[in-house]
């Protein structure tokens, strides 16, 4: 019942903020934030404008969220630099520090047929500082619960960096995660960014650049319940490789290295080659993950020694009105586990409406059989509910 009320009351203030800021916005008729989990995990993956990122969650969580082409969106155009002003013989206006410029508040909901919920509230402030850094602050409300674990209930608060030098794009993070009966656990995220082959931008769409980066991720791992309750957490790290090949056709290749606390290491791959063909888009993605040791039982987190999944995927994005823009993909594959082989299927939906030029609303459905646990010989099937409102001033 504890829980219940926790969530009640985070998301009353959590919505009352923004309601707060979206009057505002409307009132002043001034000014797509960072994807979800990884941004997130949204199919934010626009054929004409690309979301900015500053988002810094691992993208390698769980194997079904990995076919969420959200998840691997290109980054964001060059911005030409800025006409000089003429000069000016009246004395500068003082500025402030930071000043808000947007507020994205992602929602995500995630059960199993083997009762296992995951539910995730989670706004970001970003600031702009006078020099054209980002500040941002996450914070919010996760609750987590699973047959035969006491639920638990998780408050993350984070603050973070973005800015450039050069072409170079540095971001950090670090903040805490407290938790109703767990002790407070730290996090931290860092992440370096850089083409290495010059982009090329022909109205407004990246038709041509390779970017890399090279992630470092330290936290709680939220997997389930189960693995939140054994205070597991874990160090990742490795490179991410975008490539756009041509104005229709990129690839994304990440390499995630992991050491948990528990004495276990992992290692993923994930690969994704897709081609657009107008509003329809094929893509093929290959993704592994082996664990050093299957430690599922004692502390509750999916690490299979050898797991495989490969997929072909079809979608068809477009405009079915000028304020609603939808998504849908289906994913046929197979997946591989313990050396035996399994269909490996998802379905996805999602829908964008926006509300006005300053205010964009997400919600999306998926289904996927692609496991992130050992059922032994029973079916597995898992459901995500997701959504972001996103505002801009």
């Amino acid at each position: 019942m504890k829980q219940v009320q926790w969530l009640v009351v985070w998301s009353i203030g959590i919505w009352t903020l923004s309601s707060t800021n979206l009057q505002a916005a409307q009132v002043q008729e001034s000014r797509k934030t960072l994807i979800s989990v990884d941004n997130l995990e949204n199919f934010d993956n626009n054929s004409k404008v690309l979301p900015s990122r500053f988002e810094l969650k691992p993208l390698l969580i769980a194997a079904p969220e990995n076919f969420n082409p959200g998840l691997q969106v290109p980054p964001p155009l060059p911005k030409p630099l800025p006409k000089p002003s003429p000069p000016s013989t009246s004395p500068d206006p003082i500025q402030p520090f930071a000043v808000l410029e947007s507020i994205q508040t992602d929602f995500r909901n995630d059960t199993d047929n083997f009762g296992q919920h995951n539910l995730f509230i989670e706004p970001t402030f970003q600031f702009r500082l006078p020099n054209g850094n980002k500040i941002f602050v996450r914070t919010g409300f996760d609750f987590f619960e699973q047959p035969g674990v006491e639920s638990i209930s998780n408050i993350p608060l984070q603050i973070g960096w973005s800015g450039k030098i050069g072409q170079v794009t540095l971001q950090t993070a670090a903040g805490v995660d407290m938790f109703n009966r767990l002790p407070i656990a730290t996090n931290f995220n860092a992440k370096v960014e850089a083409p290495i082959v010059p982009l090329k931008v022909s109205s407004d769409r990246l038709v041509s650049g390779v970017i890399i980066s090279v992630n470092l991720n330290q936290s709680p791992y939220k997997f389930n319940a189960r693995t939140l309750d054994n205070q597991i957490t874990a160090w990742r790290f490795g490179p991410d490789l975008y490539w756009q090949i041509d104005r229709d056709t990129s690839l994304f290749s990440s390499l995630r290295l992991g050491n948990y606390n528990d004495g276990n290491s992992e290692i993923q791959s994930f690969s994704r080659l897709e081609r657009k063909f107008g509003q329809f888009s094929l893509a093929a993605n290959l993704f592994t993950w082996s664990y050093d040791r299957n430690v599922e039982r004692t502390s509750g987190y999916f690490s299979p020694p050898d797991f495989l999944v490969y997929n072909a995927e079809v979608a068809w994005e477009g405009d079915i009105a000028n304020f609603l823009r939808c998504r849908l993909s289906a994913n046929l594959g197979q997946q591989r586990l313990n050396g035996e082989f399994d269909n490996a299927n998802a379905y996805q939906s999602r829908c964008t409406v926006k509300l006005s030029p300053e205010i964009e609303a997400d919600l999306g459905y998926s289904f996927s059989n692609v496991r992130n646990q050992d059922t032994g010989g029973s079916a597995y099937g898992a459901n995500s509910l997701t959504g972001q409102l996103r505002v801009k001033f």
